[in-house]
């Protein structure tokens, strides 16, 4: 089953003008279908099509169900935008549909790409969503500096991965306590500035290597969120 996202749908009734173009010019939903929609805060909505309308199709809302993450621990995973815009967007992809709560972009000293727009993010997001057939959308934050993540109130366990063989490192499958919530930081292409790591140490956040490998950005980022599922699976 297709689902759409709507996340107004029980005020306005009305599917988005993009998922309504869907519905009835590439679907054919006609009048009288069964449509399935989620609203991004764990809603799944079982709808008939009242209006066909290919710039606002109507919905009439016949049963609601609950569709919870199938995680339980809060997952933030803060990442530097890549140089090329297509790694950053392809990473969220697969963030959000192996599952996590917030994605936050960092602007670090030697960022090669200094901002990527919220906006284009949060629509791979719901796409992935959709396609995952999940119903709870994660948070996309505009692209902030390292400094303000780093400032947050912590919460929960909170990791960095850093390349530099000179300072400690534990290995993140073994330094995370399962079923914990968990930050998960990691640095550009030219890694983190010494500046930076020191801060990010100060405020709490523990040094981890992912592996002997080394890792593009996105590649450590994706293998970070995974570790962290594999082991609450294997502990739940």
């Amino acid at each position: 089953m297709i689902r759409f996202y709507a996340p107004d749908i029980t005020a306005t009734g009305q599917l988005p003008a993009d998922d309504s173009t869907h519905c009835v010019r590439v679907l054919r939903r006609r009048v009288g279908d069964s449509v399935e929609v989620v609203d991004g805060r764990g809603n799944l909505y079982h709808c008939r099509l009242t209006d066909d309308n290919p710039r606002g199709a109507s919905v009439e809302i016949v049963e609601t169900s609950l569709l919870p993450k199938v995680w339980q621990p809060k997952i933030t995973v803060a990442v530097a935008p890549t140089k090329n815009a297509d790694r950053i967007e392809w990473l969220v992809e697969k963030l959000v549909e192996i599952g996590v709560d917030r994605i936050v972009p960092v602007r670090c000293a030697r960022s090669e790409r200094k901002d990527i727009k919220a906006e284009r993010l949060h629509r791979i997001a719901v796409s992935a969503m959709k396609q995952s057939l999940k119903a709870v959308l994660p948070v996309i934050e505009e692209t902030m500096p390292l400094k303000a993540f780093l400032d947050e109130p912590a919460s929960g366990q909170r990791f960095v991965g850093y390349c530099d063989d000179n300072t400690p490192r534990l290995n993140l499958a073994r330094a995370y306590t399962p079923n914990q919530d968990v930050s998960l930081l990691i640095g550009p292409e030219g890694d983190f500035s010494p500046e930076e790591i020191e801060h990010a140490l100060k405020t709490g956040f523990i040094a981890v290597t992912m592996g002997d490998n080394r890792l593009r950005t996105e590649t450590a980022a994706l293998v970070a969120a995974c570790t962290i599922h594999t082991i609450n699976q294997l502990n739940s």
